[in-house]
């Protein structure tokens, strides 16, 4: 129901609990009456609504509380939640992950928008989504999360709008960043057919086996849908889009062994 076991909770309540009382209790004098929920239980109702993502009126139905102050205690949580689990943009990579990373974008379709639609619109999917692109090292772990960019944004043009990745590190990618070879000498990518150019059995073997390696990061996709909030449709205005990313991301590290 919640995406994290019992003792994943209990591994990361202290570091919530402690942020709750300093930038909530501590500063914040809210009028009206005090929460009703204890924080173990204001932490289970965010975790509920990306797992589930049901609608913020149900949620307060199973905890009694109207769907308003639900959607108040989430939008409180969340940068506590980025705090201690989302991936961080500025933490120095060790040689060790950034000597073999795994690259792949992955797009989610949102609701269609008021204005600049042609912006949103992938004529992959076609309907209008939002990008982000996610790395990974040779053992799975998330390493870096990119910005979340509109749907019609190339899967390469967004590689080239991140940081430079250093040279010397090994790039697994899909077919997606065709022509990475010309900024990236030291990159992986798969032979592509074409009508009078059909692949042979050398090339064949090798796109297997660079699929076999890039399986790691469909799999860590996989993990992050988990999650339906990052899944279904996105209902929820794109502001803070990027951030429920990166925390969702730093859930699976942590379920997947690297706290």
């Amino acid at each position: 129901m919640f995406g994290i076991t019992v003792a994943q909770f209990n591994q990361i309540l202290p570091a919530i609990s402690e942020l709750w009382a300093l930038e909530i209790i501590g500063k914040y004098k809210r009028p009206g009456r005090p929460y009703d929920l204890s924080i173990e239980d204001m932490m289970l109702m965010l975790l509920l609504y990306y797992r589930s993502y049901t609608t913020q009126m149900f949620i307060g139905y199973l905890f009694d509380l109207d769907a308003g102050r639900v959607c108040r205690i989430i939008r409180i949580l969340e940068p506590l939640f980025a705090n201690v689990m989302a991936i961080s943009k500025t933490r120095h990579l060790s040689e060790e992950e950034i000597r073999h990373m795994i690259v792949d974008a992955t797009e989610q379709p949102i609701e269609r928008p008021v204005r600049g639609q042609k912006k949103w619109y992938s004529g992959k999917k076609k309907r209008h989504t939002v990008k982000t692109e996610v790395r990974i090292t040779n053992r799975g772990r998330i390493v870096k999360v990119s910005k979340s960019v509109p749907g019609s944004v190339h899967d390469f043009a967004l590689f080239k709008e991140e940081e430079p990745t250093p040279q010397d590190s090994h790039l697994f990618v899909d077919l997606g960043y065709l022509g990475i070879e010309k900024i990236h000498k030291n990159s992986e990518c798969p032979y592509k057919a074409s009508k009078n150019k059909p692949l042979d059995k050398i090339t064949k073997a090798y796109n297997k086996a660079l699929s076999s390696v890039r399986i790691k990061i469909e799999n860590v996709l996989a993990q992050i849908k988990v999650f339906k909030i990052l899944s279904d449709r996105f209902r929820n205005k794109r502001k803070r889009y990027n951030l429920k990313f990166q925390i969702i991301s730093g859930i699976v590290n942590m379920k997947n062994g690297f706290a």
